[in-house]
């Protein structure tokens, strides 16, 4: 064949493409179309379409699927960031060549098509895509510009982006009360367009094309993002008098979402762009003869096969080239005996039979290149996880006389650069990695890399494998008192090696995309085995070793303990009454309190996980957060929201200066009076529920106590730097956490508000009965208030799929868009768990000491203390994120890094505190 000649010329002579924003292929497809959308439902019965349900792929959100319109490529999960900031397009796409063959375009709708392709328009109107409050004026700016549009001739394409259904669902979900009514409006909007197309239809010219899509749909909590089948199922329209009209409801073919941009190409007449993935809707060419179909789809096939040899280093090896040679060879034949002037069955038979091979041929191919576009360079990836898991090993091994008294951070990193085995090794793993290189058949990163650089890695790979074996020669070594006992068991305290196994576990296990997707499973059985530890800890130090001795010694002599250089006042002022300043019966009362403690706990963090159902699996079932949610149950929802706020009041404000408490307790009412106002909760004089607006001055009366009570932190903050104020500096560290807290109410749903008050329980009882009277260090409470994070996060109902990202509380208290303050307040309230459980660290590690003056080289020895531990952290961080890139995006990479960099931060505050304190006590 040759793939050189003209192609054929348009099928339609107009086309108008209409993007609804969210649209779920069951909002037109299912049991409810004909009443939401009852005229388009109509036509999918009764008129010349053709339905389809379009497959979008993840990440589904909105610039990447329209780069897949428009492209037919994949996007990557990169798109996600880029869908932030976007700009302009520049691979080859269906806007770029209708504007290189003449054709007018106009637009109206999502300004994200203008930055996309700007200039490529010859009128256009932008909305803002972002600013979610707004779900009626947003579309009414697109449909202003229809009736005067429709009246001219001016113009070939026309696009329209509705943005309304989508901003419907981040504020209220796709079971609102608000979506029929939305649907109902798109439905006029599109029998408006149809009707002024069919009107303006003449005799004997080319047909008009009306296409009714989706970008990508809907998750069950109204967000979108992920692959699950709400999110990716999308609507998908094709209307023109050229198709056969229908006799009743037929099931929608599936097909994917590339699939569009090749069929709107060859249908304008235009060259399907070079990186398109797609392949034709055949039942678009229905009417058409078989020469011309066999042709369009040898254009095709031709473009799939270009992209296929430049994607492919064996491309001739794929089955799909194999299969698209062979038909095009048989088309050859075919179109020799077509001019031959043969015009018998046979010749018929023949062509449908070619016409399957190249039906076949663009299924694989296709299928082929959306593969490549998802491999991994797996070599350069193990290389990168042997580097990590050896830096956590050596961590770990030297990790006990980093944090002993004597802060020895003994490495024997020159013994081993000067050692045999280490030249040994850097030769064997040099052969292994040119034997890699040369015997692949795809360079990998390393590769790509100069060769001085690469055989740096390769260096830094051998020493740390010869550090490492040092350190566990010596560990193995008769002197050394970290070493296994007689008795098989180590050194290390129970409770040490579960945080240390189950925080390097839980970093390994993310190696499985299953284990991913349900990875708040893994943090809710670490919290249950962690209580169940805690619960025997207190039974052993409170019942067990010295029972009747607790209310007048520490349990630990230990310098460490933080109630051994703390004021026994400052003590009762923190945390209450305590065992060292308490009477006998509060002794025992405080060891009855200290059991209950861990029970309680748990009992919480099993009610906490039952508020929201998340992952992948077991989303879809209800839980509480629905029950809540129901219009039935809006006053217990109420009163339960009533009830946190309150109980958050007494449990945060006893830290608090006067006036930090009157902004707290007016803070908490305002939060309460948004929530009415938006309809969520209501007072209980309302005998009918008012109208719901956007709640902006109620939002904005928080927004003032909030700033009102950091403002009157950071003010005792910079006193305590003028002078020995460490009480000063606790509570000014404490207002700062109180006005987050009071944020995180703000932004919450009124379902999650259990979440923030059962967090702040939590802490307030560790901190009191378990973390201080039982004298756990640094260390011990750093990765607990790392662990309960983690489940906070999922507590809340988010997950590893960025499609439970809740956007709407980046407009809380704004009435337009500003993209600082919104990612800024989307941010805070998706990683609130996590924050708020970090920022409690940082205040308990602080008012757990009272340090004075602290030298030079004291505070280059607790540097050099923190060091060990912070690095630990730091290293299984990104051990996670290695993994984490190896399976699936997730939306967690952003945040973890900043909660943990906080983490090592406040283990170096306490670090200095330590050793500020130790140098007091000398």
């Amino acid at each position: 064949m040759n793939s050189s000649a003209p192609p054929p010329g348009p099928l339609f002579k107009r086309m108008v493409l209409m993007v609804v924003d969210a649209l779920r292929e069951d909002f037109l497809f299912g049991s409810n179309g004909r009443s939401y959308m009852p005229y388009t439902r109509h036509l999918v019965e009764r008129g010349s379409t053709h339905s389809y349900v379009a497959k979008a792929r993840a990440p589904t959100v909105t610039m990447p699927r329209i780069k897949a319109l428009t492209s037919g490529s994949v996007p990557g999960f990169i798109d996600v960031v880029v869908n932030l900031n976007t700009h302009a397009l520049l691979e080859d796409n269906l806007m770029y060549q209708a504007k290189a063959a003449g054709l007018r375009m106009m637009f109206y709708g999502d300004d994200t098509w203008i930055k996309l392709f700007p200039k490529h328009f010859t009128e256009s109107e932008g909305t803002t895509s972002f600013f979610v409050s707004d779900y009626t004026e947003v579309d009414n700016n697109v449909t202003r510009h229809l009736d005067h549009v429709l009246k001219r001739d001016d113009w070939d394409i026309l696009v329209l982006h509705y943005l309304g259904l989508d901003h419907i669902g981040h504020i209220s979900g796709p079971h609102s009360s608000l979506v029929p009514p939305k649907l109902l409006e798109m439905d006029d909007v599109f029998k408006k367009i149809h009707s002024s197309l069919v009107s303006k239809e003449a005799e004997g010219a080319l047909p008009y094309l009306l296409v009714l899509c989706g970008d990508h749909g809907m998750s069950e909590t109204g967000s979108h993002g992920g692959s699950s089948d709400p999110e990716v199922n999308t609507a998908l329209l094709l209307v023109s008098p050229a198709f056969k009209r229908k006799e009743g409801m037929q099931r929608p073919l599936e097909v994917e979402q590339v699939d569009l941009a090749p069929s709107l190409a060859l249908g304008l007449g235009l060259p399907i762009p070079q990186n398109s993935v797609g392949r034709v809707l055949t039942q678009i060419l229905e009417g058409l003869s078989l020469r011309d179909q066999l042709r369009l789809l040898h254009l095709n096939g031709h473009q799939l096969s270009c992209l296929l040899r430049d994607s492919l280093p064996e491309y001739q090896r794929d089955p799909g080239w194999e299969m698209f040679r062979v038909a095009e060879r048989a088309h050859g034949s075919w179109v020799s005996l077509y001019l031959e002037g043969n015009t018998s069955e046979v010749l018929q038979n023949v062509g449908q039979k070619v016409l399957k091979q190249y039906l076949q041929a663009l299924v694989s191919m296709s299928a082929a290149l959306s593969r490549q576009l998802g491999r991994y360079d797996m070599y350069s990836m193990v290389v990168g996880l042997s580097l990590v898991l050896q830096l956590v090993v050596m961590l770990v091994l030297s990790m006990p006389e980093c944090l002993s008294g004597a802060a020895l951070v003994d490495v024997p990193v020159l013994p081993s650069l000067l050692s045999l085995p280490f030249l040994l090794l850097c030769v064997l793993m040099g052969s292994v990695h040119v034997w890699v290189c040369t015997s692949a058949h795809g360079a990998c990163f390393l590769c790509s890399l100069p060769w001085s650089l690469c055989f740096c890695v390769i260096g830094l790979m051998g020493a740390l494998c010869c550090v490492t074996g040092a350190l566990v020669v010596r560990r193995l070594s008769p002197g050394d008192k970290h070493k296994p006992s007689s008795s098989g068991s180590w050194s290390f305290p129970e409770l040490d090696l579960l945080l240390l196994c189950g925080t390097l576990g839980h970093a390994l296990l993310l190696g499985s995309s299953s284990f991913v997707e349900e990875e708040h499973q893994i943090w809710y059985f670490l919290l249950n085995t962690l209580c169940l530890a805690l619960f025997q800890d207190v039974c052993r130090c409170y019942f067990r070793e010295r029972p009747h001795s607790l209310d007048s010694e520490p349990l630990h002599e230990d310098p460490l303990d933080p109630l051994n250089s703390v004021d026994p006042a400052e003590i009762k002022a923190w945390f209450g009454p305590s065992q060292k300043s308490g009477s006998r019966r509060d002794a025992g009362a405080q060891r009855w309190l200290a059991l209950a403690t861990p029970a309680f706990t748990l009992l919480c963090c099993r009610l906490l996980r039952a508020l929201n159902q998340t992952g992948v699996q077991w989303a879809h079932l209800p839980d509480l957060g629905h029950w809540f949610n129901s219009s039935e149950h809006k006053g217990v929802l109420s009163v339960v929201a009533a009830l946190c706020l309150l109980l958050i009041y007494f449990l945060v404000q006893r830290r608090c200066s006067l006036v930090s408490k009157v902004a707290l307790g007016l803070g908490l009412i305002g939060v309460y009076s948004y929530r009415a106002a938006i309809g969520n909760v209501k007072f209980p004089w309302q005998q009918t529920v008012r109208h719901a607006d956007k709640g902006t001055v109620e939002a904005r009366f928080v927004y003032v106590f909030v700033l009102g009570i950091l403002f009157s932190g950071t003010k005792d903050l910079l006193r305590s730097q003028f002078g020995p104020a460490p009480r000063l500096r606790s509570r000014g560290l404490w207002e700062v956490y109180t006005g987050l807290v009071l944020m995180v109410a703000l932004l919450f749903r009124a379902h999650n508000l259990p979440v923030l008050c059962g967090s702040l329980l939590i802490q307030t009882l560790m901190a009191q009965f378990v973390w201080s009277p039982l004298g756990y260090d640094a260390a011990q409470t750093t990765i607990m208030h790392y662990w309960f994070g983690q489940a906070a996060f999922y507590y809340q109902g988010n997950s590893n799929n960025i499609g439970t990202v809740d956007i709407s509380v980046g407009f809380v208290g704004l009435d337009r868009y500003l993209e600082g303050p919104a990612v800024i307040l989307t941010a805070l309230s998706t990683y609130a768990g996590p924050l708020l459980w970090g920022a409690h660290l940082l205040c308990y590690l602080s008012y757990s000491r009272s340090p004075a003056a602290l030298s030079h080289s004291s505070y280059t020895l607790a540097m050099l203390r923190s060091l060990p531990c912070s690095l630990f952290i730091v290293l299984i961080t990104a051990l996670r994120y290695h993994l984490f890139i190896w399976s699936v995006f997730s939306p967690k990479l952003l945040y973890e890094s900043l909660h943990l960099l906080l983490t090592a931060w406040t283990v170096l505050v306490y670090s200095v505190s330590e050793t500020r304190s130790g140098l007091n006590q000398d």
